[in-house]
């Protein structure tokens, strides 16, 4: 039976879509026979305590000169029967929470989120890997930059970042007895205003910052490593790194299964891991990439593992 795909992301126009896993699942969905719906920027609202989004029906192909048509925007009410898609991504400032708020009374009215709002609430992107310990590097999170610095100093060397970034925006390398770090550090936490954290560097960076991908709370076979590239430390395609995909490790295996289950319980069906060597950095929930990256290099359909998931919680919702 077809469902009404309702698609919140950022806008479709300005996508890569090489390597766009929005627009993998977006083909996949489309390939089963199921309605796709966009909402229009900021299209999300509530009326009379229902939410409400402005949408227009979508086609799309895998043509990068012509891959979307979108016809006439028109207002509907969320709820049962349809599947939301929600696939913006950071940062998760007050307007993303606001829109997840919505979305949680459309989950109330028996529409199916991905991911689920209030796990999109709960888990900020680099604080929710710490629920893990066992899995990380050494951490420490702070405002206070004396704190921040005696952790560069334990460890000789140490990776600096905001809570709130994406694509490796504003992440800094730092040493034990640099002059910038004081002002790396009053950057970050604006003179101890907001919170950011240190993680011991990871040399095995070098190899690549690996994106393992988890479905319902269990790993994909194949991840992503990115590469840094040059003289960039950082792996984040982005900044230039190169993609390589590989088989898991049986370390990735063990840290998505420490992982997994966890995600599973929130209702977080797809996720995205970052390992550096054997150490879980980031569990991504927002809008987890590198879908066609894998796909390209070994004939996989992820989407379509995620659409078989996404289907069975929305055919459970609908007999509720």
């Amino acid at each position: 039976m077809p469902l009404d795909i309702v698609v919140v992301m950022d806008p479709i126009g300005t996508i890569k879509t090489a390597k766009d896993s929005t627009f993998a699942m977006l083909l996949e969905a489309q390939r089963r026979g199921h309605r796709l719906h966009y909402v229009m920027p900021g299209g999300l609202s509530m009326s009379g305590g229902r939410a409400m989004a402005r949408i227009a029906a979508l086609t799309v192909q895998d043509d990068p000169a012509d891959w979307f048509k979108l016809e006439q925007p028109s207002q509907i009410e969320l709820g049962r029967g349809q599947v939301v898609l929600m696939r913006k991504d950071p940062p998760v400032d007050s307007e993303y929470i606001h829109d997840t708020q919505i979305l949680g009374i459309a989950q109330l009215a028996g529409a199916t989120v991905v991911n689920d709002p209030q796990g999109l609430r709960d888990y900020n992107e680099k604080l929710a890997a710490l629920l893990f310990p066992e899995c990380c590097p050494p951490t420490v999170v702070s405002r206070d930059n004396a704190t921040l610095k005696a952790f560069v100093a334990e460890h000789g060397e140490a990776v600096l970042k905001p809570l709130d970034g994406m694509g490796g925006r504003s992440i800094f390398r730092a040493r034990h007895g640099e002059a910038n770090t004081n002002v790396i550090l009053e950057t970050l936490t604006e003179g101890g205003r907001r919170l950011a954290m240190a993680q011991r560097y990871l040399p095995e960076i070098a190899d690549g910052d690996k994106r393992i991908l988890l479905v319902d709370g269990e790993p994909v076979d194949y991840c992503l490593a990115r590469i840094p590239q040059g003289d960039e430390f950082r792996g984040n395609l982005a900044t230039g790194g190169r993609g390589e995909a590989r088989p898991l490790s049986e370390r990735d295996r063990w840290i998505a299964a420490r992982v997994g289950p966890e995600m599973k319980r929130r209702g977080m069906l797809f996720v995205g891991l970052d390992v550096i060597g054997d150490w879980l950095t980031e569990v991504n929930v927002t809008s987890p990439t590198c879908i066609r990256e894998i796909d390209a290099a070994y004939g996989t359909n992820i989407a379509g593992i995620l659409f078989d998931a996404i289907e069975a919680k929305a055919g459970m919702g609908n007999e509720a």
